[in-house]
């Protein structure tokens, strides 16, 4: 109450005011009246009579209890924000991950490691008793967030002493322990250094090369921290209970690998999966696998952004060959969104914002780029000086004026009267409001306790990079959410998890609602030419499926074990990667595309040159598009319209006997054979297009766009 009387004075203040008041009363008890002043004298005299010492004691202190919570007995009390977001077990969990963030960020500068882990557990253990302490503790930290703090608040489940109680927590669900294995790149790659992946299969090797399907999945973590032994109980759990292999990947963390390094790593991890028919990483089966990619958080980015690369790398025009999509993706709470402008201010907006559009903010760009530069990534190379429109430029660099420019006087402009009434026009008209308000689940969910806008400001600038400057409303591989309605038509079957109160939750809900929108788009214009029956009804669950589980946040499938509810999500999405399998492959799925290929239906270039009549050893042969950035942030893959690829002559003419039994020309001998041998070296290659193309999907967008095809035969004579 004298806190508030005072306005809540410092705390030097409290500090004389607590001194001077224990100082009275224990004067007085030392020196006044035992039973008190003198109003209070007879009824302390009475009162001794009928209570001892230890009544009076506990009377006192029971009664302190029910003045301080009056305001919870009468109704008063105005509820606390978070106990009435989340429901009560997930608000448990906060507390405790609350608590051991607290603790280990109090024992983080300790420089030995074993007694830094004995030191955070027991920190731990008080900030579980001193939870306002806690909230502070972790409230102060994020005002100053370093990679550090995230690395160290995330990769917490790898500590000895977590990682025994996690082990002891969570059922038994293989018999073997997880493998680590290192995934080569694919010939043709821009990178050399193999992915590290752990692979989570309840069997031996020799049975995990009879494995026909396969989940990759992508961890999250801020794109900065959590390695795939993090997400343990979620990767045991899948591979246990589904019985397939669960490869998670390893992937090299911002701020010393920024964008797109992580993306391409599993841009790269699938090619190689594909094109070596699993092999790389011990499976054999008889056709290409079938995938599923799967990815919470910041993994659901990632594999967001590795199934729009495959899509977009099958419309480019270089490609040969047909890369297979997966055969469905599940993400949990995924971050698709970078476009963050609605709650970051200006000058925190323009780190990452492309400096063409941010030129008066070009002082603190520098100052603030040269920190990170310095506190995070050191030995990344900066670009050079050469000029503004170069690529490399650096638009940090502060700008020199000529001496001619200098001693040039600036320009007066000149209002005319026509001017200047229009401008007292338009001033005495009402103005719009400018606020920077906007209605969002990161701004109605700001105070979350496991994802906070301090959070995730400092992960996307950390992933972003100190140089790049993407533009968040085109770039659809950064920001899955602005991708391209024909890319989201050739999406695989999606299914979504996320908790209703969580901070990213409008990600999903506008992704899934885009994404359900260009699948309904793409079904009417196929009932429009023919290629659905016009009674078909559109089901969007063949699509996209949304789960928005209410009371919970952000990575409630991370700490299962101090939140037991968190099992049943996991297990769910077991079993719907199981429902993903037990349907039958899709059109551009791998087995579907070797079949289609052998049966001699799919338009693919040079797919049918290699012997056995795959187009999958293509993979490792093909220079590989990787997505990459120039230092404006631009993309420099470009959309491409699908290629049409044709055959060689000598191919056709090496074709089988056709159906009707006419027999191929009879074989020369000798020096006639040898006589046209050289006559069809002397000629010029000719090619002959294939008729069909290589889906329905395609044939549609032709004849929608209203594009023509000339189908050149050869001309046999």
């Amino acid at each position: 109450m004298i806190d508030h009387v005072l306005g809540r004075p410092s705390s030097q203040f409290r500090k004389v005011q607590v001194f001077a008041v224990v100082s009275f009363w224990s004067l007085y008890l030392l020196r006044g009246d035992r039973h008190g002043p003198p109003v209070l004298r007879n009824l302390s005299q009475r009162l001794s009579k009928r209570s001892t010492p230890w009544q009076s004691v506990v009377l006192t202190l029971l009664w302190l209890y029910i003045c301080r919570n009056f305001a919870k007995i009468v109704g008063l009390e105005s509820p606390e924000p978070l106990a009435n977001l989340y429901n009560r077990s997930y608000f448990r969990a906060t507390w405790i991950t609350t608590a051991l963030d607290a603790g280990f960020w109090s024992a983080m500068r300790i420089r030995n490691k074993r007694v830094r882990d004995l030191a955070s557990i027991i920190f731990t253990v008080y900030y579980l008793i001193a939870a306002e302490q806690a909230d502070e503790k972790v409230r102060k930290v994020r005002a100053v967030l370093t990679v550090d703090h995230l690395r160290i608040a995330w990769n917490k489940p790898n500590t000895p002493y977590l990682q025994w109680f996690t082990a002891l927590m969570r059922p038994r669900f293989t018999k073997y322990k997880p493998r680590r294995i290192r995934i080569p790149r694919p010939r043709g790659s821009a990178y050399k250094e193999p992915v590290v992946a752990w692979m989570y299969f309840d069997g031996s090797l020799a049975e995990l090369e009879s494995q026909k399907n396969l989940v990759l999945d992508v961890p999250g973590g801020g794109f900065v921290a959590m390695d795939p032994r993090t997400s343990d109980d979620k990767l045991l759990a899948w591979a246990g209970k589904t019985g397939l292999p669960v490869l998670s990947l390893d992937y090299r963390k911002a701020p010393e690998y920024p964008y797109p390094y992580a993306l391409n790593e599993c841009f790269d991890v699938y090619t190689q999966i594909v094109a070596t028919r699993g092999r790389c990483i011990g499976m054999k089966p008889d056709s290409c696998p079938r995938i599923v990619l799967t990815g919470d958080s910041a993994g659901g980015n990632l594999a967001t952004g590795t199934a729009l690369m495959i899509i977009q790398s099958n419309q480019a025009s270089n490609t040969r060959g047909i890369l297979p999509s997966p055969a469905g993706l599940v993400l949990m709470y995924p971050a698709l969104d970078m476009n963050i402008g609605s709650w970051m201010t200006d000058d925190q907006m323009a780190l990452i914002r492309n400096p063409r559009t941010s030129k008066k903010y070009e002082t603190f760009i520098k100052r603030k780029s040269e920190d990170i530069d310095r506190r995070y990534t050191p030995t990344t190379p900066k670009p050079s000086d050469d000029g503004e429109d170069d690529p490399n430029h650096d638009f940090f660099a502060t700008r020199e004026e000529s001496p001619q420019q200098q001693q040039k006087p600036p320009l007066k402009r000149v209002d005319t009267d026509v001017e200047a009434q229009k401008q007292a026009v338009a001033d005495s008209k009402p103005q719009p409001l400018r606020t920077r308000l906007a209605v969002s689940s990161i701004i109605s969910y700001f105070g979350d306790r496991i994802l906070t806008p301090e959070m995730m400001r400092a992960m996307i600038i950390l992933y972003v990079g100190p140089f790049n400057r993407p533009d968040f409303t085109t770039d659809h591989l950064l920001c899955p959410a602005v991708a391209p309605e024909n890319l989201l038509a050739k999406f695989p079957k999606t299914y979504f998890l996320t908790g209703e109160r969580d901070p990213l939750v409008d990600d999903t809900v506008i992704f899934a609602g885009r994404l359900r929108q260009a699948k309904l788009h793409l079904f009417q214009e196929r009932q429009e030419v023919g290629l659905e029956k016009s009674t078909a009804e559109f089901n969007e669950k063949d699509h996209v499926e949304v789960a928005l589980i209410p009371g919970i946040s952000h990575g409630f499938v991370q700490f299962v074990s101090i939140f037991p509810e968190g099992w049943n999500h996991v297990f769910r999405c077991g079993r719907w990667i199981q429902q993903i399998f037990e349907q039958p492959p899709h059109a551009f799925e791998g087995p579907a595309l070797e079949s289609r290929l052998r049966a001699g239906t799919l338009s693919n270039g040079g797919a049918a040159a290699n012997g056995n009549g795959s187009h999958l050893e293509l993979a490792a042969t093909t220079q590989l598009r990787h997505h990459r950035r120039t230092m404006t942030g631009e993309s420099v893959d470009d959309d491409a319209p699908l290629a049409m690829s044709s055959l060689r002559a000598d191919d056709v003419n090496r074709s089988p006997p056709k159906a009707n039994g006419t027999a191929p020309p009879p074989q020369e001998s000798g020096r006639g054979r040898g006589r046209a041998r050289a006559e069809e070296k002397s000629k010029p290659e000719r090619t002959k297009s294939l008729v069909s193309l290589g889906s329905e999907e395609d044939l549609l967008k032709r004849r929608m766009k209203g594009l023509t095809v000339g189908l050149m035969g050869s001309n046999d004579s």
